[in-house]
């Protein structure tokens, strides 16, 4: 799957994300909304990741679903 799919069913793959980083609130997700690099800065900040790990949980989540 790829990001654009991602992005255009946001709503529906928001709740995949909500249980992969159950840190993220809703409002966060919502802030996201599909923005990958955004979805990339929240789980930066709120797990205390750098840009690249991030980027590799993103890239994983893509991967499974």
């Amino acid at each position: 799957m790829n990001w654009d799919e991602i992005k255009g069913n946001w709503k529906q793959f928001k709740g995949q994300a909500q249980q992969k980083w159950g840190e993220l609130t809703d409002d966060e997700l919502d802030q996201a909304e599909g923005n990958r690099e955004e979805l990339e800065g929240k789980i930066q900040t709120k797990y205390g990741k750098t840009k690249e790990e991030a980027r590799k949980e993103v890239d994983d989540f893509m991967a499974s679903l």
